[in-house]
């Protein structure tokens, strides 16, 4: 298993190279050109930089990850096509999306961008919490645990 991260607004990057480091599992980090940095990271995560196209980030991953593979992504398009590849998919609000809640999810992000086309102003996503970084460290080594035996 690999574990491919959609990074230009992943907050959990550390936990996710500490955890996966921690058990020899091979990290992508893929980011657009205008998330630049030269942060240097340990051997055994990979920085990926792409366009700066809307899902130039999304389409690498996908072109990537094959089955079973892990991907870190807040997006739930990005998700919805992970999933039908058979990886595994997690939030980095600790929750993992699956064939279950993923027309949910799009339905509401639907609905969301209809309500905002209309003027209608809509909340942005909360704010991340201790308990949300605890549920993804939680979820995460749940998932490694699983997937690397």
């Amino acid at each position: 298993m690999n574990i491919y991260v959609d990074a230009d607004a992943c907050p959990m990057n550390d936990i996710i190279i500490e955890l996966g480091l921690a058990n020899n599992l091979s990290i992508y980090l893929v980011k657009s050109y205008n998330h630049y940095s030269l942060q240097e990271y340990p051997t055994g995560v990979d920085t990926i930089y792409v366009d700066t196209g809307k899902e130039a980030a999304d389409y690498r991953i996908l072109s990537m990850a094959n089955d079973g593979d892990l991907i870190v992504s807040q997006d739930y398009g990005l998700a919805a096509l992970a999933i039908a590849k058979n990886c595994l998919v997690i939030h980095p609000k600790g929750f993992a999306y699956n064939k279950g809640n993923i027309d949910q999810l799009l339905a509401s992000r639907y609905q969301s961008a209809q309500a905002r086309k209309q003027g209608i102003r809509t909340k942005g996503p909360k704010a991340l919490t201790e308990s949300d970084k605890q549920k993804f460290t939680s979820l995460l080594t749940k998932i490694i645990t699983k997937n690397i035996q």
